[in-house]
């Protein structure tokens, strides 16, 4: 009874004019770190992630082909050589443009779904002078393929480079099976845990104001929305893999780790809870745990998967109550 009277005051506490669509209940944070622990609810959220076509399983995927069909070999990357660096950078751009594009096409061209799941209730902005070339799409096309996918390209040459030498620790799934398979699957969390602190850097005054306005620009997101960011946030967001200069790991974790910090972003950016079909709902895509930050910004710095934000006291979690501590929180910030 309690929780049903909790439920029915999240539906109908008037934060939902704000949307065209919210989720029915408030938003989750990964159960692993809630005591007492419960297994079932753990099972569940791993079950979820893992075993359905999400922004997890979608990237690794892609991973497992490129790794298998399209990366050079290690002995090829010894030496940087122009062609193996060109194809590394097609690794990039050609993933990230058929899932954004793709995204962007069924969602907001063909509008496959119409407004279904939709969060929010605008459009993409058109002829807005805030957007580069006045554009919206346009503007995150160029951050995400000029800006991101050169500096993670940087990134990535580096460390295959250093692979390829031996200078780095590296391991085989032949060697050491266990840990092969565990460092697979904890990447996600220390990719949560580095973006909440490298997030909230960017949203220190001076930084926000140069460098991280650029992503903010995105009110309303869309699947290029991602990781449309300034040459310097990109520089920042994507020391992530530097992880694998200290972690001994194999190629195939690096592509994992690349196209897990690079495509998710476009399914949680996409603006749609959930991607539909033919009435059935066929993935989950949108995450309103950051579509709350791009509204209301100085909330929700993190991921789902590690709460961070609760433990700091920023989670918004979709309700009234939510929006209230998050504008507190702001006029404190900026009236220090």
């Amino acid at each position: 009874m309690t929780h049903d009277l909790v439920h029915d005051d999240f539906i109908n506490d008037g934060e939902g004019e704000r949307w065209h669509y919210r989720p029915p209940q408030p938003v989750r944070l990964n159960p692993l770190f809630q005591w007492p622990l419960r297994v079932k609810a753990v099972w569940d959220w791993y079950r979820g992630a893992w075993l359905m076509i999400t922004a997890l399983t979608v990237p690794f995927v892609i991973a497992l082909l490129i790794y298998a069909f399209v990366l050079p070999p290690l002995e090829t990357m010894r030496t940087f050589q122009v062609g193996w660096v060109f194809t590394v950078w097609m690794m990039n751009v050609i993933p990230q443009t058929l899932v954004a594009g793709g995204l962007h096409w069924w969602l907001y061209m063909r509008k496959g779904q119409g407004m279904t799941k939709k969060f929010d209730k605008r459009e993409l902005t058109r002829k807005n002078g805030t957007f580069t070339f006045n554009n919206q799409v346009l503007d995150n096309i160029w951050w995400t393929l000029g800006s991101a996918m050169s500096v993670a390209t940087v990134y990535q040459c580096l460390i295959l480079w250093l692979m390829a030498n031996g200078w780095i620790p590296t391991v085989t799934f032949a060697e050491t099976p266990v840990f092969f398979v565990l460092w697979m699957a904890l990447i996600p969390m220390w990719s949560s845990m580095h973006f909440y602190w490298v997030h909230r850097l960017e949203h220190h005054p001076k930084l926000y104001k140069h460098v991280h306005a650029v992503h903010h620009r995105n009110v309303n997101v869309g699947p290029w929305s991602g990781i449309s960011n300034h040459w310097y946030e990109n520089m920042f967001y994507f020391t992530t893999y530097f992880v694998h200069l200290i972690i001994p790991s194999h190629p195939m974790h690096l592509m994992f780790h690349v196209y897990f910090q690079q495509i998710s972003p476009v399914f949680s950016h996409c603006g749609f809870e959930k991607l539909v079909a033919k009435e059935s709902e066929v993935a989950k895509s949108g995450d309103f745990f950051h579509q709350l930050h791009h509204r209301y910004f100085e909330c929700n710095y993190g991921t789902s998967e590690i709460p961070f934000d609760r433990w700091f006291g920023t989670f918004h979690d979709g309700s009234a109550e939510g929006t209230k501590r998050t504008r507190a929180h702001k006029k404190q910030m900026y009236t220090r």
